[in-house]
């Protein structure tokens, strides 16, 4: 099985998926201020345990929001993505 990111989706939004996803999202905040861009596998870091495809579903939903941008291409393993601010490039 492969990861599919609508299969992994609701699981961001219970409880301890929401909890999650919010010390990614401040986390990744964070780090765009500080360096400018994120690697997939920092942010991961820091949902603690679970699974890595809800982890990996966190930073697609960051996309789908429009917060954040991949930068890298398409054979890249999910944990070494690189993502930088959508708001930035669109001049928000």
């Amino acid at each position: 099985m492969s990861y599919v990111y609508e299969v992994e989706k609701p699981a961001l939004f219970t409880d301890e998926g929401q909890r999650n996803f919010l010390k990614l999202r401040d986390f990744v905040h964070r780090t765009l201020k500080e360096a400018g861009a994120v690697r997939a596998d920092k942010a991961m870091a820091q949902w603690g345990s679970g699974s890595s495809w809800t982890m990996i579903a966190a930073l697609d939903r960051l996309v789908e929001l429009g917060e954040l941008r991949e930068i890298t291409g398409p054979d890249v393993w999910g944990q070494h993505r690189v993502f930088v601010s959508a708001r930035d490039s669109e001049g928000r």
